[in-house]
């Protein structure tokens, strides 16, 4: 199917440009959202007559997400949620979970404008992008750890899981060591 861009689509095109799509996602996405209008010649005059209002709109729209991405870029939040000895989730953070938190650091934001090919499943800190406009993207951090405390050690750049395993080899190291001290010793005389 034909359809009119009326804004800008990620890995589609600019605003006014008639591209080719299937048809489901112009029936089920595009159409429904306003995104676009089907390549008719009677749409193709109504957008040229509505061009000047649909860019302006745009523009408007493009600075609002400038000045909130200006506030919202680099921007850090906290999740805490129970792991495994590993630093393995026994759940995820998804995009409904940032959106809240956003929400609630008191940001306004959809769970469909945080950009993540796969939930977060590991603890650590990350960087999320957020589409604010299809033009306007900024970057977040979502600090994912068991408790308050290990958020701040995380957010001090300290590498939870890797200093956790060299705590458990020196811990076998110094028991091997006794081992060894214990093995060699030289044996109490009876008397």
């Amino acid at each position: 199917m034909d359809v009119i861009l009326l804004e800008r689509v990620a890995k589609l095109g600019q605003m006014g440009e008639v591209v080719h799509v299937k048809d489901g996602f112009a029936r089920n996405f595009l159409l429904p959202k306003g995104k676009a209008l089907r390549a008719t010649q009677a749409n193709k005059d109504r957008f040229a007559r509505d061009r000047v209002q649909l860019e302006a709109r745009n523009l408007e729209l493009k600075r609002e997400a400038e000045a909130v991405g200006a506030k919202l870029d680099g921007q850090s939040f906290v999740v805490l949620r129970q792991a495994g000895e590993t630093g393995q989730l026994y759940g995820s953070v998804s995009t409904r979970d940032i959106a809240d938190l956003m929400t609630k650091g008191g940001f306004s934001a959809e769970r469909q404008q945080i950009v993540l090919n796969s939930p977060i499943k590991t603890l650590g800190v990350h960087k999320v992008p957020v589409a604010l406009h299809p033009e306007v993207e900024v970057s977040v951090t979502v600090n994912v750890a068991r408790s308050n405390e290990e958020a701040e050690r995380q957010a001090r750049g300290e590498d939870l899981s890797r200093r956790r395993d060299r705590d458990d080899e020196e811990e076998a190291a110094d028991a091997a060591a006794a081992a060894a001290e214990a093995e060699f010793e030289e044996p109490a005389e009876e008397a």
